[in-house]
């Protein structure tokens, strides 16, 4: 074979994958195939000034690379159950939650050291959710923020970079099942290796399927979270961010029972663009250092769809959403909520007029002509009902985005080990439809290189 170990992604899971193999078996040969580039080369050419929207790159350095999807998020590691995956369910809730905090060890260690951990435990803010029908789940949540999680990433890939071979802006074609292992196809060899780690990430999410209808991996799909991202002064939710920085809070509606929650929530942080299969959608990043922050904070506002058969194609109902939005708006669409709610447009003239100055050059626009009532209708709940918690919410001059739709690959046939029918073959990460954040992600990682070493 030309390697013991196959990596397919970069991304946390292939990452720490890669970190906990040379930990147990610094001997092995290892290879890890990226379809992005490596760290120093990844540069989104959006400038707001001469590219003010997505080119649509070949390869989106927001989306791969190096790091993967993550590397240019705000670095929130949640450690926590309740939240962020299934991974528990595989391994155990005890094992997930070590091997989170093993992750952050990690982190620490290579540049992290001196962030916050917030938690929250025995918050007031529990009490205060309740009262007003909304759910705040349990965390602990490191924040790294997007300029210390570049440099994590950074080093990290200084210790890794010659104990193994990287192949960058090299995407994998096909997955072969060979004697004695398998085989990585790319578009001018095929490498071959004893054990095969996939953990492609939501940017591979087509990839992925195409792979397991290859080789007849059963799956199953069924969700994807619709929803805007909103942006209002930071102060709104200062009593909130100032100590959970991350606060994960349900609600249900009551005509339809529909779950609304809070994600990716970024204090004096900024909306960015993101780029999903050629989409565009909204996103968020956030900064470590005071230079960088805005006066700002936002957060997505999701509702998840659970689709019932004969439907399977969620992904596909999640990208024509985005479509419409990117139809009305050439991309991102952005709507005041005071207009929203008296159904008319946002015009440059209103968003002129607003007390709040946005963070992203976004289309104004009207979001009822591409959300459906149901999802919209969730969503207007939701912003009422934080309202009660955070005073301001609900005020006419915040700000939504739209659309923000958080793609679910579909699941993946594991076992235990999280090893596929064939042995050796392990799909992990957010390829993987287990993993849906960095802390799982990283986890799963590192559980199947003990695997292997083991």
């Amino acid at each position: 074979m030309n390697y013991d170990v196959i990596i397919i992604g970069a991304g946390p899971g292939g990452i720490f994958a890669t970190y906990e193999l040379l930990q147990h078996k610094p001997d092995l040969k290892i290879a890890v195939f990226e379809a992005g580039h490596e760290l120093s080369k990844r540069h989104c050419p959006i400038d707001g000034d001469k590219i003010k929207s997505c080119i649509k790159c070949k390869s989106c350095s927001i989306m791969s690379g190096f790091g993967g999807a993550g590397a240019f998020s705000d670095g929130k590691y949640n450690i926590t159950n309740d939240f962020g995956g299934t991974l528990y369910e595989y391994i155990g809730k005890k094992p997930a939650l070590d091997l989170m905090h093993y992750v952050d060890d990690i982190n620490l260690k290579f540049g992290g050291e001196g962030t916050k951990l917030y938690s929250t435990a025995g918050t007031r803010f529990k009490t205060l959710c309740i009262q007003h029908d909304l759910h705040l789940l349990d965390a602990s949540v490191r924040h790294l923020g997007t300029d210390i999680n570049y440099i994590v990433l950074e080093n990290i890939y200084k210790y890794l970079k010659d104990k193994a071979d990287f192949f960058f802006d090299t995407p994998v074609e096909a997955i072969k099942i060979i004697a004695g292992g398998y085989g990585v196809k790319c578009k001018d060899k095929l490498y071959s290796c004893y054990k095969c780690i996939v953990s492609v990430g939501r940017s591979g999410s087509k990839w992925m399927e195409q792979v397991c209808r290859d080789l007849d991996i059963p799956t199953s799909s069924n969700r994807v979270d619709i929803g805007v991202r909103v942006e209002l002064p930071a102060s709104v939710f200062a009593h909130l961010t100032d100590e959970l920085y991350e606060s994960k809070i349900v609600y249900r509606t009551e005509k339809y029972g529909d779950k609304v929650r809070t994600f990716c929530m970024n204090p004096k942080g900024a909306v960015v663009n993101e780029n999903t299969n050629g989409i565009i959608t909204v996103n968020g990043h956030s900064y470590e250092d005071p230079a960088k922050q805005t006066e700002n904070t936002n957060f997505a506002l999701l509702v998840a769809q659970h689709l019932s058969e004969p439907f399977k194609d969620s992904n596909g109902y999640g990208e024509s959403i985005a479509r419409l939005s990117n139809m009305l708006g050439g991309g991102v669409l952005v709507q005041r909520f005071g207009d929203l709610i008296r159904g008319r447009r946002s015009t440059p003239g209103r968003m002129n007029d607003a007390f709040i100055t946005p963070t992203l050059n976004a289309t104004p626009g009207d979001l009822s002509l591409v959300l459906p009532k149901r999802i919209l209708d969730a969503i207007i709940d939701m912003i009422y009902a934080l309202d009660k918690v955070a005073p301001g919410t609900a005020n006419d001059d915040t700000l939504l985005y739209g659309v923000e739709v958080k793609f679910y690959n579909m699941e993946v046939k594991v076992n235990k080990q999280l090893e596929t029918c064939y042995p050796g073959l392990y799909i992990i990460g957010d390829g993987s439809g287990i993993t849906h954040s960095l802390s799982h992600a990283s986890a799963s990682g590192v559980y199947v290189a003990r695997d292997i070493a083991n």
